[in-house]
């Protein structure tokens, strides 16, 4: 009787590995063979995304490869334009780069900025007016074929009224929906609008990343400390201009909250004496990012670490000013 089974055993298992052999060649490829990744995941809905059968293209520098943006002013303040190369020391790290690999007078970039109101209860006396200067700063610099902004409110929250587009009208009615109340998380508005936004919007080519932030520079809200959104935004690669609420002529913590943070980035701090000065201070921004010198260099000892690197750029004129961000992580490989 065993000898007649084990035959019948033998013709069942044959049967079911063929059929496993079947399924498995009717079933589809894997979408990445070779265990390749896709170097973008297009939004649902985002008519930038490319067809299945086109290369994204993203813009990509080397890992060693430093680029530093920097103004420079005579002791008037005024901008400096058309000086060469040899006409400034750099150090990284408190060490001359290995190779200076480009210079250039950039007054043309593609902007990317954000725009950060203050929204709580302690600049409500002012708040119309503020809103009034943001909103002729967006329609005299945003160039609608290159540029894009985006408006944040933050009081205890960051509050995105309009999220990253080169379309003024959008941008405007943002600013003018924006309602003053509740307590000041600055710190966590710097640090989101740098992580979410900035960092994270894509690009064909090298733009300009800067942060608007106009408030009296108190915080009584953020989980995020002032040092963290600091080094937020220079992971970003974000110039941060401040503008200080604050018209008691009387510079406070919160002024000081504010120089620190534009110092640290590259940016300014302004201070204005009266209301009418907040329009003056958005003018003067808005001729600094089209006035501004771009360096590329390869660093010497150079560690894809993570680690911070000292940056420090003064130019051989001493009556000249140079203003830089302090430096910047290495990112990992």
């Amino acid at each position: 009787m065993w000898k007649m089974r084990i035959p019948a055993i033998l013709l069942t298992l044959v049967l079911l590995a063929c059929l496993a052999g079947a399924q498995t060649q009717l079933s589809p490829a894997p979408a990445n063979m070779g265990g390749q990744q896709p170097t973008t995941s297009p939004k649902p809905g985002d008519a930038s995304a490319a067809p299945d059968d086109q290369a994204l293209q993203t813009f990509r520098s080397r890992v060693d490869e430093v680029n530093l943006f920097f103004t420079v002013t005579d002791k008037h303040g005024r901008f400096v334009k058309d000086l060469q190369q040899d006409q400034f020391d750099v150090l990284d790290d408190r060490k001359p780069p290995v190779k200076l690999l480009r210079f250039e007078s950039q007054t043309d970039l593609p902007l990317r900025v954000g725009l950060l109101i203050d929204a709580s209860n302690s600049i409500r006396e002012r708040f119309h007016f503020e809103q009034q200067a943001a909103i002729e700063f967006l329609n005299q610099i945003i160039r609608p074929k290159s540029d894009k902004a985006f408006v944040l409110a933050f009081d205890e929250v960051p509050d995105l009224q309009q999220d990253f587009t080169n379309d003024v009208s959008k941008l405007t009615q943002g600013v003018r929906n924006i309602r003053p109340g509740g307590g000041t998380a600055m710190w966590d508005a710097v640090f989101y609008a740098c992580r979410d936004k900035l960092m994270k919007e894509q690009s064909d080519g090298p733009v300009r990343r800067a942060i608007i932030l106009v408030s009296d520079g108190d915080d009584n809200q953020s989980r995020a400390l002032r040092q963290e959104a600091i080094d937020m935004a220079q992971r970003a690669g974000v110039i941060i201009y401040t503008i200080s609420t604050n018209l008691s002529n009387i510079k406070d913590n919160g002024d000081k909250n504010l120089k620190v943070l534009a110092d640290a980035t590259g940016g300014q701090p302004f201070f204005p004496f009266k209301l009418e000065d907040v329009a003056n201070a958005f003018t003067e921004i808005q001729g600094e990012l089209r006035s501004q010198y771009f360096i590329a260099y390869k660093p010497d000892n150079f560690l894809a670490n993570g680690q911070f690197r000292s940056i420090q750029i003064a130019a051989k004129n001493k009556k000249l000013r140079v203003r830089a961000k302090k430096g910047y992580f290495a990112a990992k490989q």
